[in-house]
């Protein structure tokens, strides 16, 4: 965690700790498995199922951290904007650099009927806080200060570094099911020998498929681990943003009209910037009602009412 003025939250730190350290087992226990059930193929050609994932996951996971911020930007369709084209918003950011006692962002706006803001980038260098048209034209200053306190803690928590690693063990099985699925579907896993016979272990098909539920496996509880943590994340950073602001109420304002404004936007409209849900502020999808318990586990964050009632503790404590 970079030195700033921003609040740490033992409680959350504690439990973030334990779902990184839960990803560690998996991962560990992943790697274990796989090394098992190739020496015991013992069909060297199986190796690659398992080699080019993990270099085309090392490829990926290296770009999402390296060009996060370009990658995000052109997806959002934003511009960078200097303090002379939006003033007002600068001059928030930089309030909020000096109450946190950090270097300051670049800043980036995005034209969207959607109200909210991300911020991404490897490091505080070469971090950006991106907001949309419609955010700035439906908050006041005190909320919009809010939302670019809790964006700007994602920075001094170094988040985007933090859950690219942890999403890096899911990549890896997501891609070796791909793999192993698309090896036996064209090329039958290799594992036929000559004459067409199975090989003395059984043949590559039982490998794949091990190999196959193995990286299913692995994918299904490193996901839900990783959107945990997620969740976990957004309420730091919604404490950090209001202790450092001192104004909850401000940012509890914000969630609601955020979230109500969400609610009339077209679907369609909506699913477009489902690549960024993770990134923004508020997710563009947010279930209620049957289901949403059951939604939750596989949400990027918490309910509203969760970060609410989190919130007015915050309000609570400010107040004694």
């Amino acid at each position: 965690m970079a030195k700033t003025r921003y609040a740490p939250d033992r409680g959350l730190i504690a439990r973030m700790g334990l779902t990184m350290f839960l990803l560690g087992v998996v991962f560990v226990a992943f790697i274990l498995a796989l090394v098992f059930v190739l020496e015991a193929s013992h069909h060297a050609s199986n190796g690659a199922i398992v080699f080019f994932p993990v270099l085309l996951a090392v490829g990926l996971g290296f770009g999402s951290f390296y060009w996060s911020d370009k990658i995000a930007l052109r997806t959002a369709g934003a511009v960078e904007v200097s303090p002379e084209q939006a003033p007002e918003l600068h001059g928030i950011i930089d309030r909020i650099c000096a109450l946190a006692d950090m270097p300051k962002p670049r800043v980036a706006i995005a034209r969207s009927s959607m109200p909210n803001a991300f911020a991404t980038g490897r490091s505080s260098k070469k971090a950006v806080i991106c907001v949309t048209t419609s955010l700035m034209d439906r908050l006041d200053d005190r909320e919009l200060e809010g939302v670019l306190a809790h964006e700007m803690s994602h920075v001094a928590h170094k988040d985007v570094a933090v859950m690219t690693i942890a999403s890096f063990i899911g990549i890896v099985a997501a891609l070796l099911v791909r793999f192993a699925f698309y090896s036996e579907l064209f090329g039958g896993g290799g594992g036929r020998g000559r004459g067409g016979n199975n090989n003395s272990n059984g043949g590559a098909l039982p490998v794949v498929l091990i190999v196959m539920v193995v990286g299913i496996v692995v994918y299904a509880i490193s996901f839900l681990l990783i959107r945990m943590l997620s969740r976990y994340r957004e309420l730091s950073a919604d404490r950090s943003g209001a202790l450092l602001t001192g104004q909850p109420s401000a940012l509890a304002s914000a969630l609601q009209k955020v979230t109500g404004e969400m609610a009339r936007i077209p679907t369609q409209d909506l699913r477009k910037a489902e690549p960024l849900n993770a990134f923004y502020f508020a997710p563009a999808f947010a279930k209620r009602g049957a289901g949403a318990s059951l939604s939750a586990l596989f949400s990027t964050h918490p309910s509203l009412e969760r970060r609410l009632a989190e919130l007015a503790k915050i309000s609570e404590q400010l107040a004694r």
